[in-house]
């Protein structure tokens, strides 16, 4: 069998756009480490300076508002555990092949991030009665091949109902250091129990919004993702990892040989965000 090529110990999915996936069977701990983390890209890494970095927060607000690097650190702050998992996490299994990185099952990872709540820079724009859903928008850009995509390049952006916004942190650590580019560099939304494409990095803007969202990267491709929670693959390590590494097949989620058996085993295991940090002893103020 032809072995896999390597990044920084990280198996290479693509280059271009950058996709690296952690080799699972190096998982042997709660916390992957950020030089193990997958990464996941659509587009080119932004470069980005961090004294010229601003985040921008308007829309359906009293008060639209700037702030840079400095002034958001300054903000009440928070370190929560978090699952990230790409939603194509697998599919290397489907059989028949589909479209999309071929991952296996590394594009899945657990980190500790600090950042400060999203909640405090909306208490001080002042979310208006029609507020419906609230876009996260990256500074990443990019033309893609999909003919079904806008003519042009696009920003990948996200959205998330008013509700789900409490939850989210706006990152600038990862593992107690500042985040690496790779991973979004010099802030980025984690929002807990979502799939990854969610999380948007390299954040430059906020939008609150009266009405659903309907971008490209809301609309065609991740949209039947949107509100299905990660699995729970990263589990304490222990009798269930140890099977999985020693295995040379794949999960019986994944094992099973079709989308359809393969997307109802992955429904069955949501809530699995909520189940790893029962468990983790750290976590217990993390669960809301």
């Amino acid at each position: 069998m032809e072995q896999p090529k390597l990044r920084d110990g990280k198996i290479v999915r693509s280059e271009e756009p950058l996709n690296l996936e952690m080799p699972f069977e190096n998982l042997d701990g709660f916390i992957t480490p950020t030089k193990s983390f997958y990464v996941r890209t659509h587009f080119p890494i932004p470069k980005i300076d961090r004294n010229k970095w601003r985040l921008r927060v308007e829309g359906e607000v009293e008060t639209p508002f700037e702030t840079n690097y400095s002034e958001l650190i300054k903000l009440e702050s928070a370190k929560i555990p978090a699952t990230l998992e790409c939603a194509g996490n697998n599919r290397n299994f489907l059989d028949p092949k589909v479209k999309g990185v071929q991952w296996g099952l590394g594009a899945v990872g657990n980190a500790e991030w600090t950042g400060v709540p999203l909640s405090i820079l909306l208490d001080r724009a002042g979310i208006k009665p029609s507020a419906r859903e609230i876009i996260l928008e990256g500074a990443d850009r990019g033309k893609l091949e999909d003919p079904k995509s806008p003519a042009g390049e696009i920003k990948f952006s996200r959205s998330i109902p008013l509700e789900k916004a409490r939850d989210v942190l706006l990152a600038y650590k990862m593992n107690d250091v500042d985040l690496p580019a790779e991973h979004g560099f010099p802030v980025r939304a984690i929002v807990p129990g979502w799939y990854a494409m969610a999380s948007i990095k390299w954040l430059q803007r906020i939008v609150v919004t009266d009405k659903p969202f309907n971008a490209y990267c809301s609309r065609e491709k991740a949209k039947p993702f949107r509100q299905v929670q990660t699995c729970a693959f990263m589990v304490r390590p222990g009798r269930v990892m140890a099977k999985l590494r020693k295995s040379s097949s794949a999960p019986t989620a994944v094992r099973l040989g079709t989308k359809q058996n393969y997307s109802a085993n992955r429904n069955r295991t949501r809530g699995g965000f909520g189940n790893l940090i029962g468990r983790h002893p750290r976590n217990r103020e993390s669960r809301r």
